[in-house]
């Protein structure tokens, strides 16, 4: 027996739901609802539970996706589930389509080592500070990077710290007494190591990196890891990523040809040479690193946050490495998993053309601005008449709030938040931060425009 599905909205959005639920062809039969109100995003849950004396057979009702109120509350005096679709209309057949395939982004396979990268220059607190930044971001592991001829005489607390504190912790030196230093405090790993230092191995039992004993050389690679697994012991070999125009090619044909050579070994993938050496976004570096991690079964990378432009990189590694789990766990593309590396793109920004925003226009009756975007410009309209540009410099002369300057203000922000999406390719939604994925903080992104928005500013939506 198929869902039946009761669709709520407002006078204004009817016609256009009806259109986008025939042509999905629904594997549910569903009556839609016109609840009384005009605009639809203007609904409440008080208000539906005032007005609906019908519930129309449904097993599940959809409340438009900016309604306001507890949605809970509002399920428990009905007696039955309900749920706010997309804020955007047009968003319905993926909404639906995304119900249907849920993925879980709470598992990962790539444990990510995340460096501090001048720990002998900064105190034990600051670097507590950093590990606890670093885990909140995703870290698993918080590496302790030494410095060449710089001297670490706090590293032994340092790490007793961080394991005081529950840290797995990994040193990070290719001086010999540095490894020592930190194995016999208790590191958990030791980056790095190779043929010719692999006695170190036998004095600590921190678990060792293993780096050939030049980039190319991995002949040394496979006689360190044949003494290693002739030992009985634990280990990860790092083949070593390097820069663009440095090597970088290459040193994936390495990676590959040690997993083809090495089936079953733990790999570790050092995706700083890329992301801190190279003058672009990283999030899609990110994606691309953790997607060749994926493929290659390396479950583990060294992650840096050191030039401004990486500064969101172990976020972006923990988001790639839950997309990227989640897609070959389905045996599907990484796409539309989870929007949090689309930072300046988006797959669907303009949900509406301009001919259906000038229709919405044409039927507002009141003073409040709307602010919508589509291919062709920003518009902005209310009851006076519709106004498009791509500069909103042109719209200013056609508002008439020149002695309204909260008025101003607050148009002169969703305005050039509208330019900015309009420009990217972003979605834009009045009254809302645009959606920069992880590579914004969260508290970042919040900031609280009701405070400053005049009385006939509301957000009104389809």
């Amino acid at each position: 027996m198929s869902e039946h599905l009761l669709f709520l909205t407002g006078k204004l959005a009817e016609k256009q739901l009806h259109r986008i639920l025939e042509k999905m062809q629904p594997d549910f039969t569903y009556t839609v609802h016109q609840l009384g109100v005009k605009v639809a995003a203007l609904m409440t849950t008080d208000m539906i539970l005032r007005r609906l004396k019908d519930t129309f057979g449904a097993n599940r009702i959809i409340i438009p996706g900016r309604c306001r109120g507890d949605v809970d509350a509002l399920a428990k005096a009905l007696d039955m589930p309900v749920e706010r679709g997309p804020e955007e209309l047009k968003d319905l057949p993926v909404y639906f389509g995304k119900a249907a395939h849920q993925y879980d982004l709470s598992r990962y396979s790539v444990k990510i080592f995340a460096e501090i990268v001048d720990a002998p220059n900064i105190s034990v607190e600051e670097i507590l500070s950093r590990a606890n930044y670093y885990k909140q971001n995703g870290a698993d592991v918080i590496d302790i990077g030494c410095l060449p001829s710089t001297d670490f005489p706090h590293m032994e607390e340092a790490i007793k710290a961080l394991k005081q504190c529950g840290f797995a912790v990994s040193i990070d030196s290719l001086n010999s007494d540095d490894l020592l230093r930190g194995g016999k405090a208790g590191v958990d790993y030791m980056l790095s190591l190779h043929e010719n230092t692999l006695w170190i191995a036998d004095e600590v039992a921190a678990t060792p990196i293993l780096i050939p004993e030049t980039h190319e050389d991995l002949a040394s690679l496979d006689r360190a890891i044949k003494i290693m697994r002739d030992k009985n012991r634990a280990f990860i070999v790092d083949p070593i990523l390097d820069p663009i125009h440095f090597g970088f090619t290459q040193s994936i044909v390495r990676y590959h040809e040690v997993r083809k050579n090495h089936p079953g070994i733990e790999i570790m993938m050092g995706v700083g040479n890329i992301t801190e050496l190279t003058h672009a976004d990283t999030v899609g570096m990110n994606a691309l690193l953790l997607g060749i991690c994926s493929e290659l079964n390396i479950n583990q990378i060294l992650a840096t946050e050191v030039s401004r432009h990486a500064c969101r990189a172990v976020k972006e590694a923990d988001k790639a490495r839950r997309i990227l789990f989640a897609a070959k766990e389905q045996d599907t593309l990484p796409k539309h998993i989870d929007s949090g590396l689309m930072s300046l793109h988006e797959t669907s920004p303009f949900p509406y053309p301009q001919d259906e925003i000038k229709e919405l226009a044409s039927q507002i009756t009141d003073p409040s601005y709307r602010i919508q975007t589509s291919v062709e410009g920003v518009h902005i309209f209310n009851r006076d008449g519709l106004h498009t540009a791509t500069d909103p410099f042109d719209l200013y002369p056609q508002l008439a709030v020149e002695n309204d300057p909260g008025h101003a203000f607050y148009l002169g922000v969703e305005l050039a938040r509208a330019e900015i999406a309009w420009q990217l390719g972003k979605r834009f939604n009045q009254d809302q931060p645009l959606d920069w994925g992880c590579a914004v903080d969260t508290a970042e992104q919040t900031v609280d425009l009701h405070s400053f928005k005049p009385a006939g500013t509301t957000l009104t939506k389809k």
